[in-house]
């Protein structure tokens, strides 16, 4: 088991557990939640080109011979193996996420965390995530979801490998995926931080951050509503 902090080790590196492991929520300090920047290219990443405000290129199942533009809504929820890749690493690409509190638009890694990136944006096009509930919420802590079993303890049917860049931390506002006290464990569900998280830095995978939509996020509550994603490129 690895450390985050001296004092909070084992509570932090289960708190965020997906499939069967499944323990009591870490105490996590109150405290005003930091600011996040609301404009659509305020440095989300070091890397983010300005191109992140122009108007999509593509978008799910809008057509064309490759990318995110051929992949059609199934609601699939159980598939054999991870997707082949379906994003350009060289692209932008944002996540509209309709809940049922509001809109949250996220800046996808890419660039820096592609693999990661691809799962989330094909399960997002092909409709996965339409419908599911957030099953856990943590205030100061995070919001999560994107279990079709709605308990914490379901995925895809597949797992991906911990992919880790340094250019994205667990800032507020951070897109980062759950698992299991195995680091190669993730598959489908992700969680959003309502507060700068450092301890989880380098043991769980942050795939982006969210650009808009920072007060709907606080407002999410447990049940609530995943109604779809969409994902632009740009």
């Amino acid at each position: 088991m690895r450390r985050f902090l001296p004092v909070a080790a084992v509570l932090l590196f289960l708190s965020l557990a997906c499939g069967s492991d499944q323990f009591n929520s870490p105490t996590i300090g109150t405290g005003s939640p930091t600011a996040f920047p609301t404009e659509r290219v305020a440095a989300a990443s070091p890397t983010t080109p300005p191109s992140v405000g122009q108007p999509a290129v593509a978008s799910c199942g809008s057509g064309g011979s490759s990318g995110i533009g051929t992949i059609q809504r199934t609601g699939q929820r159980r598939f054999d193996a991870a997707p082949q890749r379906v994003i350009d690493p060289d692209k932008v690409y944002v996540a509209k996420m309709q809940t049922s509190k509001g809109e949250v638009d996220m800046l996808l890694a890419a660039k820096d965390v592609p693999n990661t990136v691809n799962n989330f944006v094909f399960l997002a096009c092909d409709g996965f995530y339409d419908g599911l509930t957030f099953h856990r919420v943590e205030p100061n802590f995070v919001v999560q979801g994107g279990d079709p079993n709605g308990n914490g303890s379901g995925g895809p049917g597949y797992s991906i490998p911990l992919e880790i860049s340094p250019k994205w931390r667990h800032d507020t506002g951070a897109l980062a995926m759950a698992r299991s006290s195995d680091p190669n464990s993730a598959g489908s569900q992700f969680y959003i931080t309502l507060t700068p998280q450092s301890g989880l830095d380098n043991q769980y995978a942050v795939f982006g951050r969210v650009l808009t939509g920072m007060e709907v996020v606080r407002q999410i509550a447990v049940g609530d509503k995943i109604n779809r994603i969409d994902v632009e490129e740009h």
